[in-house]
């Protein structure tokens, strides 16, 4: 399982990378291949807005569909819209080109909440 020491982690199998007052989020590794083969992205819009722990989209794979649940509150500024057309980057690279939304942070202490790598790794490692 692959777990990057520099990102930070929620209960709900997303990873967040933090820069300013930006959020980058996507699946973890771990979360990509419980799903297996991932045939399908949803993903908000630039300017919607979302809330911590609240579902901003869902992922689709042949065993399942998983909603995606936000660690931070906030507007999303970019999405990732190469996975329209390439799903599958979230298996293959779900900590880089796999990564899904940007968020412009309301509240950057939300972040406090997340989970160290060590502790994700303990917890399902």
């Amino acid at each position: 399982m692959n777990v990057p020491a520099e990102l930070k982690y929620s209960e709900e199998h997303e990873w967040a990378k933090i820069e300013g007052n930006r959020m980058t989020i996507g699946i973890t590794d771990f979360a990509q291949s419980e799903l297996g083969d991932i045939v399908f992205v949803e993903l908000p819009k630039v300017g919607d807005s979302v809330e911590f722990g609240e579902p901003f989209g869902s992922v689709e794979s042949v065993k399942t569909v998983s909603e995606l649940y936000s660690p931070v509150t906030g507007k999303v500024v970019e999405v990732n819209g190469a996975l329209e057309d390439a799903p599958e980057n979230v298996n293959k690279s779900p900590y880089s080109d796999g990564w899904m939304i940007v968020v412009e942070m309301n509240d950057a202490s939300e972040a406090d909440k997340l989970w160290s790598a060590e502790k994700y790794t303990e917890t399902y490692g």
